[in-house]
């Protein structure tokens, strides 16, 4: 009769088969999406408020109105005389325009300056890392962002990465995948890995199965 030992031994050999075809299995899937395009260049974009980001608001000649105020969840904010103006998704010329036009019931010919600190930008325009990121986060499109911009900000991979098994998901282009080489990119110095990114572009780093 077969001792336990030889059970234990199978059993491991049957666990070590499975967990193998699972990540060759893993491994083939990132391999079926097209290389992402080295240049997506977008055309200038002003810069959108989102919320959370922090406006510095000066009303010229009247500090008693002006403010520094921080962007609700709910996308508005409220100053001396105007309430519950929607900041969110506007550029800050435009935002200083509205104000203009509220405080114009109560002063002659304000001049309003809006400023942002603290940028988070719209949700749909920022840019998510998840997975083994050594710090996955959601941070602000810049003009002209480069992969490699990205991940310096989010501190490169986690010793547990599949870096060249990346995935780029380009919400631009109504969720369409892309494979990046991160590895290459960070690990070995392969600038010719270096991608532009977009707005809205999500990256994913999954785990290494070996």
């Amino acid at each position: 009769m077969p001792s336990t030992a030889h059970f234990l031994r199978a059993a491991l050999r049957l666990a070590a088969s499975a967990v193998l075809t699972v990540g060759l299995s893993a491994c083939g899937t990132f391999d079926r999406y097209p290389a992402a395009p080295v240049k997506a260049a977008s055309p200038d974009q002003l810069y959108k408020i989102g919320a959370l980001d922090q406006l510095n608001i000066v009303v010229w000649r009247n500090p008693d109105l002006s403010a520094t105020v921080t962007v609700r969840p709910d996308g508005r904010i409220s100053l001396p005389l105007v309430e519950n103006i929607v900041a969110a998704g506007r550029q800050p010329a435009d935002l200083s325009r509205e104000i203009e036009a509220a405080l114009a019931k109560y002063i002659r010919e304000p001049v309003v300056t809006v400023m942002v600190n603290n940028f988070q930008g719209v949700s749909t325009e920022q840019i998510r890392i998840v997975g083994e990121a050594a710090k996955p986060q959601s941070v602000p499109f810049r003009q002209n962002m480069t992969l490699l911009d990205v991940m310096i900000q989010v501190g490169g991979l986690t010793d547990f990465a599949d870096g060249n098994g990346a995935v780029l998901v380009r919400g631009s282009e109504s969720g369409k995948q892309y494979s990046i080489r991160l590895k290459d990119l960070l690990k070995r110095g392969d600038i010719s890995a270096n991608i532009d990114i977009k707005p809205g572009d999500i990256i994913i780093v999954p785990q290494s199965w070996f």
